[in-house]
């Protein structure tokens, strides 16, 4: 009986803990795999800033202009101070003339947060993933986006610290994606050239002679 009590006195204890262990506050996008890397990062982050990153990854099918701050308040009971949100929407509406879609979302619990990350590095980070084109499935795109999205914002924040994290993922993927756009734009200039702008050009320059 004592047992029992000693028990049920550590598992109350404990429970809250467990409930905001993790850093992700809603989910419907990702792996078991990229959750684990998610609060590993979070839990490093925190445990050597102070700060806290949360990750709302949704495939709700938010419609134009939705307010992304209004919607992170329902999360608020399950965010403590001091952290960032971050939202990742690939199915939210951009605007009513482009088929595209996804939308990301950085909230700081103050504004002085705000100097803490990169905006665009973070957004970046995330859509440069998503909108390669390559073998991989959306799902897939939609993880590896997330979890790049959630190191940029981790480093970031570590950076404005003075502190190295080591659970983040490096850059690499992003920068493979940013060269492999320079070569497609290289190469489209390089096909425009030859096959367009090179005839009308010899076609000057002999009429000319």
């Amino acid at each position: 009986m004592f047992k029992a009590k000693v028990r049920a006195t550590l598992l109350a204890l404990a429970l809250p803990l467990l409930l905001n262990a993790t850093h992700i506050l809603k989910d419907d996008i990702l792996k078991l795999e990229a959750s684990q890397l998610i609060n590993e990062m979070g839990d490093e982050l925190f445990s050597k800033t102070g700060i806290n990153g949360y990750v709302i990854a949704t495939n709700e099918h938010f419609p134009v202009g939705f307010n992304l701050v209004e919607y992170s308040k329902k999360y608020e009971e399950r965010m403590s101070k001091p952290y960032i949100l971050f939202i990742f929407a690939p199915q939210a509406s951009i605007t009513e003339e482009i088929e595209m879609k996804g939308r990301v979302g950085l909230i700081p619990s103050s504004d002085d947060l705000r100097s803490l990350y990169d905006y665009n590095a973070v957004r970046d980070a995330a859509v440069d993933i998503v909108s390669t084109k390559d073998k991989n499935t959306d799902e897939d795109k939609h993880n590896i986006g997330v979890i790049q999205a959630y190191s940029e914002l981790a480093d970031d924040i570590a950076e404005s610290k003075g502190i190295e994290l080591t659970k983040t993922i490096s850059n690499d993927t992003r920068y493979m994606v940013w060269g492999l756009k320079v070569l497609i734009y290289i190469g489209s200039i390089l096909v425009l050239w030859m096959f367009a702008i090179r005839p009308i050009y010899m076609r000057i320059k002999n009429g000319k002679k």
